[in-house]
């Protein structure tokens, strides 16, 4: 499915946005863990920078027994945590989906170390399954801006228990050609002079193939800080593959919006992605 949002998109009614959006959060319980209690499995070139995840889980009543695993954006330089992290917390609890929110290191030269922190997000997910009231095969990956980038590598790369069940993109970087990349992510990512065959690798529109699971991609068409084409691109190689999934393009709205209230279009967004959640 492909949706393009026209300027004269219908305005949502305001009772409706009041009951289905802005509810009290249901969070029954917060709490926040190393992700690698030990030695991590990729050592990171700066031992000061640490990877952590913080739980938002549901009212138990209340669970569906989904989860998402939130990588916020920042280029690979630092990490937009609240709006790109935290403020979608009481959204997913709304709707009876655990949020888990993940401070990734950065790659300081070394690109394993924040893919091989989301791996072991997803894995700590469905390692705590039964104790977080999850279903294993229920965990999804979201990612924003350069958090796009890292969620899709590890919808398009990870195997066995670290491959996620769904994925939600906003404004991702995908690609890291440079034509159309991000040129700070691809720098920050890869070195700022990579091999060819590391830009092809992880070019994540180049990966997608049938077992790449759904995803939901919404962005600005006036986006000029990651050209809407990275996402776009990914959208038709899900189509070409088989994979189910949507792509919502807003008029306007620029980058970095995350689910701030200030983005025009933040309610059609939330209730578009709300939608989509339903779906399956």
């Amino acid at each position: 499915m492909i949706k393009i949002i026209s300027k004269s998109v219908k305005k949502i009614a305001l009772t409706t946005v009041i009951a289905s959006l802005f509810m009290p959060a249901t969070a029954q319980k917060k709490f926040d863990m190393t992700l690698w209690p030990n030695r991590p499995t990729v050592e990171s070139n700066n031992p000061e920078d640490t990877a952590k995840i913080w739980v938002f889980l549901p009212k138990k009543e209340e669970a569906t027994g989904r989860a998402v695993v939130i990588c916020p954006g920042g280029g690979y330089q630092h990490l937009a945590m609240n709006h790109e992290g935290f403020d979608w917390a009481p959204f997913f609890n709304n709707m009876g989906i655990a949020a888990i929110v993940l401070k990734y290191r950065m790659p300081h030269g070394n690109f394993e170390v924040p893919v091989s922190d989301a791996e072991e997000a997803v894995r700590v997910a469905r390692r705590h399954a039964a104790e977080w009231n999850l279903k294993s095969n229920q965990i999804g990956i979201m990612g924003s801006s350069a958090g796009g980038h890292l969620a899709s590598t590890i919808a398009t790369h990870a195997k066995g228990d670290a491959l996620p069940d769904f994925q939600i993109l906003f404004y991702p970087v995908i690609t890291m050609m440079p034509d159309i990349t991000h040129k700070g992510s691809h720098d920050n990512f890869l070195g700022e002079k990579p091999k060819k065959k590391d830009e092809k690798e992880y070019s994540n529109d180049q990966q997608v193939s049938r077992i790449t699971p759904p995803a939901f991609i919404a962005l600005s068409d006036d986006d000029h800080v990651v050209l809407p084409a990275n996402g776009v691109n990914y959208y038709i190689e899900l189509y070409r593959h088989d994979v189910p999934a949507t792509l919502h393009v807003y008029p306007n709205g620029g980058h970095g919006w995350g689910n701030r209230d200030s983005f025009k279009y933040h309610n059609e967004m939330q209730l578009e992605l709300k939608a989509w959640l339903r779906s399956f």
